[in-house]
């Protein structure tokens, strides 16, 4: 089967590789469709992070780059392992992609994604959703039911920021600042307006904050070039400021105008992967007494988020603004989102193209 594979940065190959093995407790799915997200534009940039080098496998999945890639994916199954009897082939499906060890619980209420040497399918081993097949355990497999599989295939970003809601602590009727517009922060307020809170984002670039007005996941978009953004929330709050920030731009500036923006005793979700450590104004938070939280991947989140979806409460059509082949995946794909990342929010991929 036809696979992308990551050598090593700025080094990514379209290979024929042997189809993965069916084995007792796992199932093999077709890929439909798999997305391209910021980690692995990070990984092809500045890599290998969370890819385990060459010569220095992975503690749990015992591979090292070489490895296929691809995180974000949708797809069929095709065959079901010894012991999986509570799925069907033909069933679509996404996979919740970890790489956690055999004997961690990840039960409803487990915080898995917190467990020692966690890594993500596609990126520390076991295969990856930038190829035509891909075998994994059962417990990470979620159907999806008639949601269809390009869609599907943003299931996974969406469980992201369904996660970061959670830890947040949110619930309806409370406001929400969110800095940065891109597909992370978008897709944070799609799960936050479909639970009921008002949004306001900021954002510089015009096409995201297009992105933002016309997907409807905003009920104002600021751009700091027009005033203070925190000021602004807190006349939009009658002077209160917002119950809950996110922030999603991995930018000093934004979490210090989330500080200024969030109301006294507020919570301040940190949503994105920073690449240096950032100054923290920390008087202000003493003083106001805010929760500052981090957030990483999911834990139990992706049945939820694919509730919503299904429900009608986030339409994740609008969010997908290219389609490419494998063959283009570094110059439909990477090149654009390193480029021209300002006009996309999810390129996907189709593996058979």
């Amino acid at each position: 089967m036809r696979a992308a594979r990551y050598y090593d940065r700025n080094d990514i190959r379209v290979e024929d590789i042997p189809e993965p093995t069916l084995l007792p407790g796992t199932v093999a799915v077709d890929v439909g469709w798999c997305g391209i997200c910021g980690t692995d534009l990070h990984e092809f940039l500045e890599g290998p992070i969370f890819i385990p080098p060459s010569g220095c496998p992975h503690p749990i999945s015992g591979e090292s780059a070489p490895v296929v890639i691809g995180h974000e994916f949708s797809g069929t199954i095709t065959a079901l392992g010894d012991g999986v009897s509570d799925l069907s082939v033909g069933e679509n499906v996404v996979v919740e992609p970890y790489i956690i060890a055999d004997g961690v619980d990840t039960g409803p209420g487990q915080d898995y994604q917190l467990s020692q040497d966690m890594n993500f399918i596609g990126l520390g081993g076991r295969g990856g959703g930038l190829a035509e097949k891909i075998v994994v355990q059962r417990r990470w497999v979620h159907p999806v039911g008639d949601i269809p599989l390009d869609q599907a295939a943003l299931i996974e970003p969406l469980s992201v920021g369904h996660h970061a809601y959670v830890r947040s602590g949110a619930r309806a009727g409370q406001v929400a600042i969110i800095g940065g517009a891109g597909p992370i922060g978008l897709l944070t307020a799609a799960v936050l307006k479909a639970e009921g809170l008002t949004v306001y984002i900021s954002e510089l670039s015009d096409a995201r904050k297009q992105m933002a007005h016309s997907t409807g996941v905003a009920d104002e978009v600021l751009d700091p070039r027009d005033g203070d953004v925190a000021a602004r929330v807190r006349a939009l709050t009658g002077g209160a400021g917002a119950d809950v920030g996110f922030e999603c731009s991995s930018v000093p500036v934004v979490l210090d105008m989330l500080l200024d923006a969030v109301r006294p005793g507020a919570v301040i979700v940190n949503v994105s992967i920073w690449g240096h450590k950032p100054e923290v104004d920390m008087p202000k938070l003493v003083l106001k007494e805010i929760d500052l939280r981090g957030t990483i991947g999911y834990s139990n989140d992706h049945p939820a988020t694919i509730a919503l979806v299904q429900s009608g409460k986030v339409d994740l059509a609008p969010f997908i603004t290219g389609r490419i082949t494998l063959d283009g995946l570094v110059s439909d794909g990477y090149d654009q989102l390193i480029h021209h990342n300002e006009q996309h929010v999810k390129i996907i991929v189709d593996p058979h193209a």
